[in-house]
């Protein structure tokens, strides 16, 4: 599994997505969270601000996973 790295406390979910490269534009996040597509720790997302943490996983569906890791 990939990791991405944040130097803050957190990071927007579509923030995260465009980060680790899974959508190309943040308008396709939209479209992804309406479908079910975006799984964060396992539970279906929906919302495109939610707060992603260090340690957290996130998945889309079809595209791939990474894991959220504090930058040291």
């Amino acid at each position: 599994m990939e990791k991405i790295y944040i130097h803050t406390e957190f990071i927007k979910l579509q923030q995260a997505l465009k980060l680790a490269g899974l959508v190309d534009q943040g308008s396709d996040v939209k479209f992804y969270l309406s479908e079910g597509m975006v799984t964060v720790n396992g539970a279906v997302a929906t919302e495109r601000g939610k707060k992603i943490r260090p340690g957290d996983v996130i998945e889309l569906k079809g595209v791939g996973r990474v894991e959220v890791a504090a930058e040291e």
